[in-house]
């Protein structure tokens, strides 16, 4: 018997007997397709981890490394959802302080804003990638983000500037250099410059080569910043150019829930005045120093003293017993028009300064797109039932020869506003806040960061009356040397060093971030044009 071999056409066949993709094989293409989306949420929830109130500042370098190696060399449609995602990382629990009080509808409106100008970074970032010595462009064109981001929309929203997530970093001292873009580049550059690094190094590696030039920039890109900082330790000092004065910080703290409004106000007065005539006890029976003023914060007297003769009688009874005046923060009402206004209260004289909040906060203290919001929930409305006026000129208070300059509360994440202060004469810094609102959240610590890093800026002391806590007493080196506790009355009573010699960041002001914003410029100039001929290369 002969036997006849037939061939089998294997496309008659059934599907199930074709060879399928292991199925490893489809989830790791997957996986490759996702992990860049993941590698970029997750940096940007390390960089959240490098902010206060924990102490781990240089997270925000391996942060942007990895940001930098999810960027690289991809088109602007992935560069722009990769960054508003490292932007969501970063944002969503930097910021989830905003929904304690309204819940998060705000708090997750203000994030997905906010995260718009991270990815517009991120878009950037890809551009100049392909350039030489990126590293710089890029780290130019973050600090670029910021300043928008700092100015735009209702006057900006700064918070969560890399530069305040360094008060405990080695680049600290370069805040007295150029202030906070200075600061926030340094660190942001050597982020990128480490991400270059080992890049190159590993392509040496596989390819046996090392272009040396691109291996010089990507080592400067880390070893100047940190080289800058240790040489920008010669500008801070804690000198007392002036002499000295003793100052009094009062956390008077705030009643629990269960008060109606006017009587919630009329408490935090009380507890205030009282918290002031513990400390007149204690001076006069020798346990601390007499102080040369007296520092209340930011709505220790929602009660309106120029109006309401039983508030200003308070003030007049507790400034008579310190035998001091104090720095009272209200809630005033002139000429029609509301304001936070910080009052100066003389023991014999009265009220004889005032200082009007100049940057208000949106939707906390006045209300933009009222109808609209509104239209949304009315109960965010009737939080803010009457808007809040700015002031327009520097506060300085004259305390018997020693200036002051008050940045009342929100004010002090702008650079114009701390700044404004010391160019007017401020031999020191005070900023009154009011963060009960927030709870315990970490608001108040990002807060106090904020001006651990004005201390180090304009080279000077920096104390922080909170109704509620943290109070604190900072030196011009950013050393916090006095604090309270959160929600417990407490007075703090110590001697600081007043400093008139301004430092590279308080005289140049805004022309460190004018550089910046040129390089940026200057980058995506190049890269753009790179590209156009190129593709007019592939044309022809």
């Amino acid at each position: 018997m002969t036997v006849t071999a037939t061939s089998v056409d294997q496309s008659d066949q059934p599907d199930q007997l074709q060879p399928q993709p292991a199925p490893t094989a489809r989830g790791l293409r997957l996986l490759r397709r996702l992990a860049p989306a993941a590698a970029a949420a997750l940096c940007g929830v390390l960089l959240y981890v490098s902010f206060p109130p924990r102490t781990v500042w240089w997270l925000a370098v391996p942060a942007f490394a990895g940001f930098a190696w999810v960027l690289r060399d991809r088109s602007w449609k992935a560069a722009l959802g990769l960054g508003y995602l490292f932007g969501l990382g970063f944002l969503l629990p930097l910021l989830v302080w905003t929904g304690v009080e309204v819940g998060p509808g705000p708090w997750l409106a203000l994030v997905a804003i906010e995260a718009v100008f991270v990815a517009l970074v991120g878009v950037g970032v890809a551009a100049v990638s392909k350039l030489p010595a990126w590293p710089l462009w890029a780290a130019a064109v973050w600090i670029a983000g910021e300043a928008l981001r700092a100015r735009v929309p209702f006057r900006g929203f700064p918070w969560g500037k890399i530069a305040f997530g360094q008060a405990d970093g080695l680049f600290l001292p370069l805040a007295a250099v150029g202030g906070t873009p200075v600061l926030g580049f340094a660190v942001v550059l050597c982020g990128f410059g480490l991400y270059e690094a080992g890049r190159l190094a590993a392509e040496g590696r596989r390819t046996r080569t090392l272009r040396k030039a691109a291996a010089a920039t990507a080592l400067l890109s880390v070893a100047v910043p940190v080289a800058g900082a240790v040489a920008a330790r010669g500008l801070v000092s804690d000198k007392a150019e002036n002499g000295t004065a003793t100052v009094a910080v009062i956390q008077g703290n705030v009643p629990r829930a269960g008060l109606e409004f006017s009587a919630q106000r009329r408490a935090v007065l009380d507890y205030h005045a009282r918290e002031t005539r513990k400390l007149a006890a204690d001076i006069k029976a020798g346990k601390v120093a007499k102080p040369d003023f007296v520092l209340w914060p930011e709505n220790s007297s929602d009660i309106d003293p120029f109006t309401n003769a039983d508030a200003a009688q308070i003030l007049d009874d507790a400034a008579e017993a310190v035998g001091a005046p104090i720095s009272v923060g209200g809630v005033v009402e002139k000429d029609g028009k509301l304001l936070n206004e910080q009052i100066l209260w003389d023991p014999v004289k009265g009220p004889t300064q005032t200082y009007d909040k100049r940057q208000i906060q949106p939707f906390g203290e006045y209300l933009p797109l009222r109808s609209l919001v509104g239209a949304i929930n009315k109960n965010w409305t009737g939080m803010v039932r009457q808007d809040f006026s700015r002031g327009t000129k520097p506060g300085v208070f004259d305390f018997d020869g020693a200036k002051v300059g008050l940045v009342t509360c929100y004010e002090a994440a702008f650079d114009w506003a701390v700044r404004s202060e010391v160019t007017d004469g401020a031999q020191m810094i005070s900023v009154p806040s009011n963060n009960a609102t927030f709870d315990r959240s970490e608001m108040t610590y990002q807060q106090l960061a904020m001006s651990r890093v004005r201390a180090v800026e304009h080279s000077r002391t920096v104390t922080v009356p909170v109704t509620s806590g943290v109070s604190a007493v900072i030196m011009p080196d950013g050393t916090i040397t006095e604090k309270t506790g959160m929600f417990v009355p407490d007075y703090l009573v110590q001697k600081v060093p007043l400093r008139s010699s301004k430092t590279p960041a308080t005289e140049l002001g805004i022309l460190p971030e004018i550089a910046l914003l040129l390089v940026a410029a200057g980058g995506l100039g190049w890269a753009i044009g790179a590209g156009v001929r190129g593709r007019r290369a592939d044309e022809v």
